[in-house]
C-alpha cells in the first residue's frame, strides 16, 4: 500500500487526511495519508528518511515550504518561479518539489467569479503560501502587491500604505493571524477590510476567520485546500481528475 504525508511544525487542526482519503476513494485507490509533524531542526532527518521508500510523496506546509527546497533533488519550473514547494514526488528516484497551491488558488479565484485584470490586489504576509498567491493573482491580470510589517522591496508596501489606498478591488490573507487557536484577531483593521471590493483567506480553520467576518465574505481557504489536493493527487498518480472539485468540497464538508 501506498503511503504518503503532510509534513509540517504543527498540525494538529489540519484536514488534510481526510480531503486525501476522498480523493482516493474517486481514484479507487486503496492509499493512505498522514501526518508527520516536526521542528525546523529535525526537517533534514524528516526528509531523508521519507526517502527510504515507505512514503511515495508528501505535501509541506507551515513553515518550510521554502525551506524544504534545499533538500530536493529537483523543482518544477512553477515552483522555482514561486519561490516555494508544497508537494514533493518521488520519480525514478529521485524527490521532485512542485507547487500545487499556486493551481488551488488560481482555481478558486475562477471557482468565484473574481476577474483580477488589470484590478488593484493585495496579498497580506510574504511566507511560503503568499508566494503562489501572487503568483496566480499576477498570472491571471492582476496587479499586485504584497504587504508586510517590514517591506524591503517596490513589490511590497505597509499596512499603513494600505490604509491609505482607496482603490482596493482584493485583499488575500496568506498570514496565520486569526488561525485556529488564536482565533478572533485579523491582520488589518476592520474598515480597511470593508473598503475591499473581495476579501479571500487562504485559512480554513476557522472557516470564518475575523478578516472575513469584518468583510462580510465566504472565501475561506477550504476550496483551495481541496483544489490544491486534487492537483497534489494528480502529480503522485500521474492521472488527471474527472470529478468535480465543487461537489468534492461539499462531500468533505459533510463529513467534518
Amino acid at each position: 500500500m501506498k503511503k504518503y504525508a503532510l509534513v509540517g511544525e504543527k498540525l494538529g487542526h489540519s484536514c488534510s487526511p481526510l480531503v486525501h482519503s476522498e480523493i482516493f476513494k474517486d481514484f479507487n485507490l486503496d492509499y493512505e495519508y498522514g501526518k508527520i509533524e516536526c521542528s525546523i531542526d529535525e526537517l533534514k532527518g524528516v526528509i531523508d528518511d521519507l526517502k527510504n521508500g515507505i512514503y511515495s510523496g508528501y505535501n509541506v506546509t507551515i513553515p518550510y515550504k521554502r525551506e524544504v527546497m534545499k533538500y530536493l533533488d529537483e523543482i518544477s519550473e512553477e515552483a522555482l518561479a514561486i519561490g516555494a514547494v508544497n508537494t514533493v514526488a518521488y520519480k525514478d528516484g529521485k524527490a521532485i518539489g512542485y507547487n500545487s497551491d499556486y493551481y488551488g488558488f488560481k482555481d478558486e479565484v475562477i471557482h468565484f467569479n473574481i476577474d483580477v485584470k488589470n484590478k488593484k490586489c493585495f496579498v497580506l504576509g510574504t511566507g511560503g503560501a503568499s508566494l503562489a498567491v501572487h503568483k496566480a493573482l499576477d498570472d491571471l491580470g492582476g496587479n499586485v502587491l504584497y504587504v508586510s510589517r517590514n517591506p524591503k522591496n517596490d513589490e511590497t508596501i505597509s499596512y499603513e500604505d494600505l490604509e491609505k489606498e482607496n482603490d482596493i478591488f482584493l485583499i488575500v490573507n496568506t498570514t496565520p493571524v486569526g488561525m485556529y487557536p488564536n482565533v478572533g484577531v485579523s491582520p488589518i483593521k476592520k474598515e480597511i477590510a470593508k473598503k475591499a471590493k473581495y476579501v479571500m483567506d487562504v485559512i480554513f480553520n476557522p472557516r470564518q476567520t475575523q478578516i472575513l467576518l469584518d468583510a462580510d465574505s465566504k472565501m475561506d481557504g477550504f476550496y483551495m485546500l481541496v483544489a490544491q489536493a486534487v492537483k497534489s493527487e494528480e502529480i503522485w498518480q500521474d492521472r488527471k481528475y474527472e470529478g468535480d472539485v465543487s461537489k468534492l468540497v461539499l462531500r468533505i464538508e459533510a463529513k467534518l
